[in-house]
């Protein structure tokens, strides 16, 4: 295996997730809740490790990724990710312990849904919207998304996107995979986004919007209620849920090929 090749990748995977706590501490700031400080020590730490592990890779020449090199990056990559996951948890005492905060970041990457927690809503919004965040991206998955800056590190993709991707048929919509990832997570933005504005017309609060969104496409199942989406009870935001949770449970490159005209993508059988 071509260790440095893998540190370098493993590096990236944990500077974008450090990055992406900026969003979360960012809400935070604005609602002016108690996770500031362990959401920015969260994004200082992990962004440090991840640039450090990038820095000490920077020499390394050799690009090319075998299949055991995909797999021990996305295997590495998921369990950084859990690891690193766990930090605003801690740092804010909003889940005690490390098994128990480690258990809830693992259940949101994965989407599995499984929570430890028994009253969400005295969650800070900060950490709301991070546990809603881990689950949007292991909707996609964070490999696929890293994929698409694979032009940048002058490394290949198809053994990684392989490795990723559990299924014996592996869909190119573009004759480079990282251009076909890249492809995937603008249809899965598009929907999320479309599922925003769909929530927030009906009158739920833009911040509840974006977090059931950012649940609903990756059919995670995590709420910032506890009675989950219970709590919204009309038929409108019952029925906006039901056609999303419907729509993630479609294979992604068929709604992009509906977007690019192919109207009978969903009667033919594959």
């Amino acid at each position: 295996m071509h260790l440095r090749v893998i540190t370098r990748f493993v590096a990236i995977l944990i500077l974008f997730l450090g990055i992406s706590m900026g969003a979360p501490l960012l809400v935070s700031i604005i609602y002016w809740d108690s996770s500031t400080w362990a959401l920015l020590l969260s994004m200082l730490i992990t962004s440090f490790v991840g640039l450090i592990l990038f820095v000490s890779t920077k020499n390394q020449r050799e690009n090319h990724l075998s299949h055991r090199d995909g797999v021990a990056i996305v295997t590495l990559g998921w369990l950084m990710a859990g690891l690193f996951g766990t930090l605003p948890y801690l740092f804010s005492g909003s889940i005690p312990g490390f098994t128990n905060a480690c258990f809830e970041s693992i259940s949101g990457f994965t989407t599995t849904g499984a929570s430890i927690l028994s009253d969400i809503e005295s969650l800070p919004k900060g950490i709301l919207l991070w546990r809603s965040q881990t689950q949007w991206f292991g909707g996609m998955g964070i490999i696929v998304l890293s994929i698409a800056i694979l032009p940048f590190l002058g490394v290949g993709g198809m053994q990684l996107y392989k490795a990723e991707i559990p299924s014996p048929v592996v869909d190119k919509l573009k004759p480079r995979i990282s251009e076909t990832a890249k492809t995937l997570w603008k249809v899965y933005i598009l929907i999320t986004v479309l599922e925003v504005v769909l929530l927030f017309a009906g009158g739920m609060s833009l911040f509840d919007a974006v977090c059931h969104s950012f649940c609903t496409m990756p059919t995670g199942g995590f709420s910032t209620k506890n009675a989950s989406i219970a709590h919204f009870n009309t038929l409108y935001f019952h029925t906006i849920f039901i056609i999303f949770m419907l729509l993630a449970g479609i294979n992604f490159s068929l709604h992009y090929k509906l977007i690019k005209g192919d109207l009978k993508i969903f009667c033919r059988d594959s």
